[in-house]
């Protein structure tokens, strides 16, 4: 996935139409589901705060999780609050992604510590699923990741995959399965970022991206939060006092709310664009590329769309971000093509989307529209 889409994508993305999808539309008229994954657990420690206090990142990633779920289920009824555990018990990495996909949720939050040899790193960060730009960004993925060797059978159960594996090549396979909610993940993980801003005094670290095996096996938009640093003195502080524990949980209900409110938005958006696709059904409908996204206007020979041909480029615009398509297309089969094409050329995040008069419809509809003719 280019970096240019975490680069100038804005922090207040609250009223910015989340992307349609034919899952997401299937699941609207369902009650909202959220999975809260309390990281490690059990046997599986985690990392170990320093000092005096010893406390396992497992026992300050399930109170916090335990207590961000109680302020939706107080505040949001219509929500329903899933857990992949609520107790100290060991639960496999693949297990986890398994029980989101699984109830059918509509989003995935993993909640962990954080720890460096450097005991002067502190503040929070969240992840969404990517190729990571940096070696803190691998080290960080391969400690969660590193949960599969506490398992039996784990090179079957992980078809193979190595945490310790940082070339472009493993990354790249690991990441496509979750290209469609990536917009979905960049927003709550940058609501919660602002949230943990707003509510607590520890630096922010901002949103990144990393291979977490967990993050790309959900089937939903998904994110995985760093909290603190147990190996900070003040982060940890916070992370030990039931004060600190209650910002945090505060911060994530808050981001969750907004993102909800984004959610309903979107829905109500996406019933209506669902209507007009019915009644002008027999109007030309086009697919293209989305290549990528961006806070301003680019100029086609940018060197973002270096290897594509300009002329073949263009945009459309979702309240104020511009996203970049290309290859328009009425065949849907040479728009997939087009896609392998892109993914080759290095854009990673590379999807197909359908379009009618200039505007993005739910692609589901639009592939019915195209059969029916």
């Amino acid at each position: 996935m280019n970096s240019f889409l975490i680069k100038f994508i804005p922090i207040t993305l609250l009223f910015i139409t989340l992307m349609p999808n034919s899952v997401s539309a299937q699941r609207k008229k369902e009650k909202f589901k959220v999975m809260i994954d309390a990281g490690h657990g059990g046997y599986d420690s985690g990392t170990r705060g320093t000092g005096k206090s010893k406390v396992f990142e497992k026992d300050i990633a399930l109170s916090v999780a335990l207590k961000f779920g109680k302020k939706i289920k107080a505040n949001m009824p219509n929500v329903e609050v899933l857990y992949t555990r609520k107790t100290d018990v060991f639960i496999k990495l693949k297990d986890r992604a398994v029980m989101a996909n699984k109830s059918n949720a509509d989003l995935f939050i993993s909640i962990h510590c954080n720890a460096n040899a450097r005991t002067s790193a502190s503040g929070t960060e969240t992840f969404v699923l990517g190729t990571h730009k940096n070696k803190a960004n691998f080290e960080v993925a391969k400690k969660e990741n590193s949960v599969i060797f506490l398992e039996k059978d784990n090179t079957l159960s992980y078809e193979g995959f190595d945490p310790n594996d940082q070339s472009p090549q493993a990354m790249i396979a690991l990441t496509l399965g979750q290209e469609e909610y990536l917009e979905q993940s960049l927003l709550l993980a940058s609501l919660v970022q602002d949230n943990y801003s707003k509510n607590t005094k520890m630096k922010d670290r901002n949103i990144k991206q990393a291979g977490f095996w967990v993050l790309a096996q959900t089937s939903m938009p998904s994110i995985l939060t760093e909290i603190g640093f147990l190996s900070n003195y003040k982060d940890s502080k916070i992370l030990l006092s039931n004060y600190g524990q209650n910002k945090i949980a505060k911060s994530l209900f808050d981001a969750f709310k907004d993102y909800k409110i984004v959610w309903d938005k979107y829905n109500k958006a996406d019933e209506e664009i669902n209507d007009v696709v019915n009644l002008v059904g027999k109007k030309d409908v086009k697919f293209a590329v989305q290549i990528l996204a961006s806070g301003k206007k680019l100029d086609y020979t940018s060197t973002y769309f270096k290897g594509l041909n300009e002329l073949d480029i263009d945009y459309y615009k979702h309240g104020n971000i511009y996203r970049y398509i290309y290859f328009i297309t009425a065949d849907h089969k040479t728009a997939l093509k087009k896609r392998k094409e892109v993914l080759s050329k290095g854009f990673k995040g590379a999807f197909v989307i359908a379009l009618s008069e200039g505007k993005r419809i739910d692609l589901g509809n639009a592939l019915k529209v195209v059969k029916s003719k």
